[in-house]
Formats: C-alpha cells, sequence, structure tokens
C-alpha cells in the first residue's frame, strides 16, 4: 500500500473539489496536487501558461503570476482572500487584471 501525504491546505483542496463534483477521491487529490503545483509556479517569479474551464464554458489559456515584486503594485485593498470561495486568483498578464478560477476548473499547467 502507498499512502499520499498532503499539505493542510491541499487536503481541503481535495475535499472541496471531490464535494462539488461528487469525483472519487482520488480524482479530488489529484486535482488538489495540479492546483498546488500551479500555485508554487505562479509565485516563483515566472510566467506561467496554464488551462482552465471559465465558467461560460470556454476553456481559457492564460499567461498569469502572483509574483510580490510584480503584482505589489497592482494590489488593491484588504479584500478576502480568493482561498475563501475556493478559487484562486492569479494577475493574468494577457488582461492587465485580476482573475480567479474555481479550483475543479483547472485542466492543465505547462
Amino acid at each position: 500500500m502507498q499512502a499520499i501525504i498532503l499539505s493542510s491546505n491541499t487536503a481541503i483542496r481535495a475535499e472541496v473539489i471531490t464535494l462539488r463534483t461528487n469525483a472519487r477521491k482520488i480524482d479530488g487529490i489529484s486535482k488538489a496536487v495540479l492546483v498546488e503545483q500551479l500555485k508554487e509556479k505562479l509565485k516563483s517569479g515566472k510566467i506561467v501558461k496554464f488551462a482552465y474551464l471559465k465558467s461560460n464554458g470556454e476553456v481559457r489559456i492564460a499567461f498569469g503570476t502572483t509574483n510580490h515584486d510584480f503584482v505589489k503594485d497592482k494590489v488593491y485593498g484588504w479584500g478576502a482572500s480568493r482561498e475563501n470561495y475556493a478559487t484562486t486568483a492569479y494577475f493574468d498578464l494577457e488582461k492587465c487584471g485580476w482573475r480567479s478560477f474555481r479550483w475543479e476548473n483547472l485542466i492543465a499547467v505547462f
């Protein structure tokens, strides 16, 4: 038997994804790990290419970052974290603005 060790944030994301999609637990975990990988890349300072399903059903190929040095002058206020809404926020370099997506809608990180 193999064990999967998850951070508490990833475990919470996995549970939310599983509940929202009625998926198998392992599918929720897999998607949550993908979200965690994306978040790490977004913070790294690199421009990250990823895909997700928009709320209107379109697939969005995005180029974004959350690197503090890049976004510090683009943060307006102290609003609630998107994590509270089970979404991930990023600064979209094509749209020049903040965007977010639901965790279960992440398709791929390139």
